[in-house]
């Protein structure tokens, strides 16, 4: 087992002894009298000339960057800015003639709405009217064609009466020549026939 035994002198550590069971070594920790020893520069601390150079470097730095990157750095945020507002104006410029490239688009639509609903009235009126007087002309043949008919047809009547009037008028002169032994007058016998067939046409 270690023991530790301390020296005082004075109020002050003298030594420090580690005593074990087989024998006890002595560690001397500090002697009254004795001058401390120096321990080097503080690293944490920076000397008088490590804070003139860094102050130094910061002046040379600032000057730079006063007289060089700033004005550069401003001129490209500048350009930038005015590229950035160079282009929204061309959008806006082309926005708006988008606009009234449509709004063209919808008039001369528009115009071309209308002038298609007038061509298709004129063509509809165009076609009543065709149609009406091909009616009409259709309607004047079949007239012309039905009175042609029916003065062929009255004609044809007129003929085939005149035809049987004669007939029987003929037969009938024979009859009566016959019966009564003698030559009857033709005119007579015509106008008999002829009123006998009105009578009958009549009824």
């Amino acid at each position: 087992m270690t023991t530790a035994v301390v020296t005082l002198s004075g109020g002050s550590v003298v030594s420090v002894n580690l005593a074990s069971a087989k024998g006890v070594t002595a560690a001397p920790r500090a002697e009254e009298g004795a001058e401390p020893k120096d321990m080097g520069p503080n690293p944490i601390s920076p000397e008088l000339k490590e804070l003139a150079w860094g102050f130094g470097s910061f002046l040379v730095f600032l000057v730079i960057m006063r007289l060089f990157l700033v004005p550069k750095v401003r001129k490209g945020m500048a350009e930038r800015y005015d590229g950035i507002r160079a282009d929204l104006e061309g959008a806006d410029a082309a926005k708006a003639d988008a606009r009234a490239e449509v709004a063209k688009y919808e008039a001369a639509l528009v115009e071309v709405r209308a002038e298609a609903a007038k061509r298709v009235d004129a063509a509809r009126v165009t076609l009543d009217r065709e149609r009406g007087e091909a009616i009409t002309a259709a309607n004047q043949r079949i007239a012309a064609k039905k009175a042609e008919a029916e003065a062929a047809a009255a004609a044809e009547r007129a003929a085939a009466r005149d035809q049987i009037s004669a007939a029987v008028t003929t037969v009938t002169a024979t009859a009566t020549s016959i019966a009564v032994g003698k030559q009857a007058d033709n005119s007579v016998v015509t106008q008999a026939v002829a009123q006998a067939m009105q009578s009958t046409g009549a009824r």
